[in-house]
């Protein structure tokens, strides 16, 4: 299955593309399937979130147009924190989304991306509270599919590299509790045209998924334009044998379905 689990179109306030854009390329690079994911971000007044009805509407505009060439998938990558659990609660049961992005953007208010959150804290505290607070909220909030992104943080920590075994007992709990829940993770790949070395998760982390029995898992772009639409994720399902993983994940009304890989 060649298939990219992470886009954005102009429903995400980062991205100006046209939806019919980016499924054209998606055909022209012939992904099978694709799978579109809008910011939303309650709490946060500097983003403009997802209009939805106006995104459904063109997602079955776009199934419509190309149909028989690719499969598009409708989802949404949703920037959870405690205090927002009832928004994302409602818009969860009022749209029939196919898959939900959990991403850790921000925690109390304050987004990682500025430096809003880390100003203040050693690198040791903040790299803690990030994955403290996504342990937390999976601990409450079930409406997800995977977990985006799960070491996002080392984007933006300005004090450089932090060795992935000083957070490992920390993301065991999460992944644990993921696998419980039957969620997975995302192998996301816009390590490159960040500067990074290998995917986010690391090679490492995501070998400690798969220790602890994890067979979830989605690859995704999070391409914004056309130019970014499936970067690495060939190299990123050869990652995944070499480590151990026979299955890849598409999902549809919020139930995956497992590929060969």
């Amino acid at each position: 299955m060649y298939a990219d689990y992470h886009l954005h179109s102009f429903y995400s306030d980062d991205s100006q593309t046209p939806m019919d854009d980016m499924v054209r390329r998606a055909i022209a690079l012939g992904l099978e399937e694709i799978c579109f994911a809008e910011h939303v971000d309650y709490g946060i007044k500097t983003v403009q979130n997802c209009d939805y009805d106006a995104y459904f509407t063109a997602l079955e505009d776009m199934r419509q147009k190309y149909r028989g060439q690719i499969a598009i998938r409708g989802g949404i990558e949703f920037g959870v924190q405690l205090e927002t659990i009832p928004q994302f609660t409602a818009a969860f049961e009022s749209y029939p989304f196919d898959f939900v992005l959990y991403s850790c953007h921000q925690l109390n208010n304050l987004q990682f991306c500025c430096n809003e959150y880390q100003v203040g804290k050693t690198q040791d505290e903040y790299q803690a509270g990030y994955y403290t607070g996504i342990y937390e909220l999976i601990c409450q909030y079930k409406l997800y599919s995977v977990l985006g992104h799960l070491d996002l943080i080392k984007r933006y920590d300005r004090r450089g590299d932090y060795p992935d075994e000083k957070i490992l007992p920390l993301a065991e709990k999460i992944m644990k509790q993921a696998i419980a829940d039957e969620k997975g993770i995302e192998v996301n790949t816009s390590t490159r045209r960040y500067g990074m070395p290998g995917t986010s998760p690391s090679r490492r982390l995501l070998e400690l998924y798969h220790d602890l029995g994890g067979r979830i898992i989605t690859i995704g772009s999070d391409a914004h334009d056309p130019a970014h639409l499936a970067d690495m994720i060939p190299e990123t399902q050869k990652l995944l044998k070499e480590i151990g993983f026979r299955e890849i994940c598409t999902f549809e009304h919020m139930q995956p379905v497992f590929h060969r890989l």
